[in-house]
This record gives structure tokens, C-alpha cells and sequence, in this order.
């Protein structure tokens, strides 16, 4: 698969996982390799090789006082982290975004905030620890059998069709 000028073939998987576990419990369903940012955030993690960032969405929802959608604390702060190493942020592909359809316009919208910002794809997006459906895809986009457009960031205002 080629989004922009790079190939998507087995990519590995960086992502967070709140204590809800979430993330975690989808991204083990993944025959994939994977390394999980620290909920801690007390230790420094780095990686050496291209990967898909799946990210959870927090807080965020609702409306600002402008009226616009509030994303405040929307993409959490060890990942926030974890980007802010230029080595870490130059290897990132595409994104994955997880949320929970309960917080409508703000579902999964940690995805499309990153995205945004490093002007990568954002690939997919899941509710929850996902069904099997988001596994297959998933699986298909880190194997490289499914192509993307080479730049496909949502707007932050994003809605989603719930797939359950």
C-alpha cells in the first residue's frame, strides 16, 4: 500500500491505552508487533522504524464558549509526549483514532487532531476495543493489503456512522 511517497507493508503499532484498557484489548487482537506508550509517562519511549499510532480519544465534547467543538485534552498528554520527540513524530504513518460514539461529534476525534497536525491519514477509526470487522481492517491497513488516498485527514468536526 502507498499513502504519499512510502510503502505500508507490516507496519508496527505504536499506541495508548488509558486504565480502561480499550486500546490495549484491540490492539491484542492485532497479529501485529507493538509498542505501548507508558500511561505513567515517566518513561521515555522511542521508536526506530515507520508504525500506525493508534489513539484514544479523551475529554474534549460539548461546545466551547464560541460555539465551536471543544477538543481540550482531547488527545492525551503522553502521547502529546511521545510526538514531541521530532524522531518519533517523523516515523508516525497514519493514525488510528478510538473513541466512544456516546460523545458524538468528539468521537474519535483524537485521530483527526493528530492527523491534522502531521499532515498524515488518518486511517480508521473504532469504538471502543472495536468488533471484529475494525480488527480485519485494521489488520488489512497494517499489512499493506488495503490502499489509502495519500493524505485523508477529516475535519475536526467529523461525524460517524456506528458500525455495531
Amino acid at each position: 500500500m502507498t499513502i504519499g511517497s512510502f510503502s505500508m507493508n507490516t507496519l508496527h503499532v505504536v499506541y495508548f491505552s488509558s486504565p480502561s484498557e480499550n486500546t490495549h484489548r484491540f490492539v491484542e487482537k492485532l497479529h501485529a508487533s507493538a509498542t505501548r506508550i507508558p500511561f505513567d509517562g515517566t518513561q521515555h519511549v522511542r521508536v526506530n522504524h515507520d508504525y500506525v499510532l493508534i489513539c484514544p480519544t479523551y475529554s474534549g465534547g460539548g461546545k466551547s464558549a464560541q460555539g465551536t467543538l471543544d477538543t481540550r485534552g482531547a488527545v492525551p498528554k503522553q502521547v502529546i509526549q511521545f510526538l514531541n520527540d521530532e524522531h518519533n513524530r517523523a516515523l508516525c504513518r497514519a493514525v488510528i483514532g478510538s473513541g466512544n460514539t456516546n460523545f458524538g461529534d468528539s468521537f474519535a476525534i483524537s485521530g483527526a487532531i493528530i492527523a491534522q497536525k502531521l499532515g498524515i491519514p488518518m486511517a480508521y477509526q473504532f469504538e471502543l476495543s472495536g468488533t471484529r470487522e475494525d480488527v480485519a481492517r485494521v489488520q488489512k491497513l497494517i499489512d499493506g493489503e488495503v490502499e489509502l488516498p495519500a493524505c485523508a485527514v477529516p475535519s475536526a468536526t467529523h461525524s460517524h456512522e456506528n458500525e455495531r
